[in-house]
């Protein structure tokens, strides 16, 4: 379940910038009509943050993933080895929230 949501979470994210980064390629695009040594100054400038940014996001992308897999290991690997202290550690969070639940 906690593999499964972090993973959508970061598909969500990653899909959410690369939206951007294409939105920004269109505008670029578009603005190819412009003349003059700022337009072009500008879109060079853009360019050149494109590519640092999908270099950056490759690089969380693999980090994040490597980190979530390391994380899903280590619990799982707790859980099995501790499954009283797990059970136990889930009921106490359980009663605090259900606490926390009927105060409001």
């Amino acid at each position: 379940m906690a593999r499964t949501t972090a993973k959508t979470a970061q598909d969500v994210l990653m899909a959410d910038f690369q939206t951007l980064v294409r939105d920004t390629e269109k505008l670029l695009d578009h603005t190819k009509n412009l003349a003059g040594d700022q337009a072009d100054e500008l879109r060079a400038q853009i360019q050149e943050s494109l590519l640092r940014a999908r270099e950056t996001l490759q690089l969380t992308e693999d980090s994040l993933r490597e980190r979530g897999r390391e994380a899903v290991t280590a619990t799982e690997e707790y859980v099995q080895s501790n499954p009283w202290q797990s059970i136990g550690i889930a009921a106490g969070i359980g009663f605090v929230i259900g606490l926390l639940a009927t105060r409001r």
